[in-house]
């Protein structure tokens, strides 16, 4: 498990070794590896948000070596689905190819028109871009809320 804090708030947020496995097989490591992404589902025991099922990607997900579109119909099911099972979702994760990732100024805007047009009752949602360095260093996670973009920081092992 890796964990990250929450800014101030004293909550943090904790990735599951399944989810972490999973980041880890879809890395970008040759140069043919399209981006791959999807959704991150939590169960929520505040002050930890336990980020404990993952989905994506899926064959109907449309990808390039440096875009990923997600099929939304499939994403609005899976939603539903994991809610059905007592899993929020709490944010999306796609890949970059590149060692350290960062997100773009699409990512960006993306993510924050996400939270706009959702409704939940969340500050934020969690975006997380995966490198292709190994694990937990070529992650960036962050919590985005209408506008900003807050990167998280390690907390270490959970």
């Amino acid at each position: 498990m890796i964990s990250f804090d929450i800014g101030q708030s004293e909550q943090r947020i904790v990735f599951a070794e399944g989810v972490l496995s999973h980041f880890d097989r879809h890395r970008q490591t040759r140069f043919w590896h399209r981006e791959a992404g999807g959704l991150l589902f939590a169960r929520l025991a505040l002050p930890t948000i336990d980020v404990c099922a993952i989905t994506g990607p899926r064959r109907s997900d449309r990808r390039g070596r440096c875009s990923y579109w997600p099929d939304e119909r499939a994403e609005q099911r899976e939603i539903e689905t994991m809610f059905g099972r007592d899993l929020h979702f709490v944010g999306c994760w796609h890949t970059h190819p590149e060692d350290r990732a960062s997100p773009s100024h699409v990512d960006t805007r993306n993510i924050s028109d996400c939270v706009r047009r959702s409704e939940h009752a969340l500050n934020g949602f969690l975006m997380v871009i995966v490198g292709r360095d190994p694990l937990p260093d070529n992650l960036f996670v962050s919590v985005c809320d209408r506008i900003t973009v807050h990167r998280l920081e390690r907390s270490g092992s959970a």
